[in-house]
């Protein structure tokens, strides 16, 4: 007779200062098993690659898979900083972390979708329209991401450019997709991909949307198609009519890059508590640019001397939100519980390669 393994031990995770409570047991991520019950732990790669579900571990004990050294480091990890999407419990634990309310507990679907509409906006970002399930509600926050499932299982990662109040009468997503020459989903998405195909997702994720309890002014920081998500944010704040003072700083290497610099310029002259700064940081002279210059976090420390009041949204490439995080938290005082992000992992970056 052959006993039965015993069932993994399930210990009682508790989240400071909210008091969310929910349940892990040891073979399972803390991440994973806080988004199956509801809990909204901050994430971006789910990868151990970007470091954006980094919480502080009050008590109890954890164990980490296998992670980059830059989403935490083993100093880090010996002052008690736990990356949840490759911990595991080996205890009842208490983290902190401020981002968690119940305004994340949104519910996670799968669903098919049928591409509607593909527009290439530059020689390397497409737009893609995504037809949801006429009979099926689809809730989620602008700044949130969906997730494509290929048919081998593998997963790629997209923001919502367009904010929930737009879903309508025809529900519907738009995604701006860049192109990773060799990426096996980008070069279909720019090569075969016709509308009408059906498509599976799931969604949404991601712990980056716009709290709306607040009233501190905002900056937006955006590089590249790190712009998506930002451009919800923008139509959340418009379609709440919002009066918070609202600083969008964008950046490319060329000017085309900026990809939907027209959908800004419009934004702006309806809305006269945006102020939008386009940066671009390899101009050709025969680009004819004559805006601002340089790298696009380094523009918001030129222009803004104290941050103490702000909050910052900011997405686009790792690098970007990660200069962006420790300059502005160091140097101009931001808190660092009001610097909200999503960085854009690519699988190459995921991998160390």
């Amino acid at each position: 007779m052959t006993l039965a393994s015993p069932a993994p031990a399930a210990f009682q995770i508790t989240v400071q200062p909210s008091g969310r409570a929910f349940s892990a047991r040891a073979d399972e991520t803390l991440l994973s098993a806080a988004i199956q019950q509801g809990v909204g732990l901050p994430y971006g790669c789910k990868d151990g690659a970007c470091g954006s579900c980094k919480c502080k571990k009050i008590s109890g004990e954890v164990q980490h898979g296998e992670h980059q050294a830059k989403a935490l480091s083993a100093d880090e990890e010996a002052a008690g900083w736990v990356l949840t999407c490759c911990a595991h419990a080996h205890s009842d634990v208490v983290l902190e972390s401020r981002q968690v309310t119940d305004e994340s507990a949104v519910p996670i679907k799968r669903m098919p979708v049928r591409v509607t509409a593909l527009a290439q906006k530059s020689h390397d970002v497409m737009q893609v329209t995504l037809q949801l399930p006429a009979n099926d509600s689809f809730r989620y926050h602008a700044g949130q991401y969906i997730e494509f499932i290929l048919r081998d299982g593998a997963r790629r990662a997209y923001s919502m450019a367009n904010a929930p109040h737009t879903q309508g009468a025809t529900p519907g997503v738009e995604l701006h997709i860049r192109h990773m020459p060799g990426g096996r989903f980008t070069d279909h998405v720019f090569g075969a991909m016709k509308p009408k195909e059906i498509l599976r997702v799931e969604g949404p994720f991601g712990s980056f949307y716009l709290r709306e309890d607040a009233h501190k002014p905002i900056v937006l920081l955006a590089s590249g198609t790190g712009f998506a998500p930002i451009k919800a944010l923008i139509e959340q704040l418009q379609h709440l009519g919002s009066q918070r003072p609202v600083s969008l700083y964008w950046g490319g290497r060329r000017p085309q890059d900026l990809y939907l610099d027209d959908w800004v310029q419009a934004r702006v002259a309806e809305m006269p508590q945006l102020r939008y700064v386009p940066v671009v940081s390899n101009a050709l002279p025969e680009d004819g640019w004559t805006g601002r210059t340089g790298f696009v976090h380094q523009a918001v420390l030129d222009d803004f001397a104290d941050l103490s009041g702000h909050q910052v949204y900011a997405c686009g490439a790792p690098i970007v939100v990660d200069s962006a995080r420790s300059a502005y938290c160091a140097s101009r005082g931001l808190p660092a519980e009001e610097f909200f992000a999503d960085a854009f992992t690519s699988e190459a970056d995921k991998h160390g390669g």
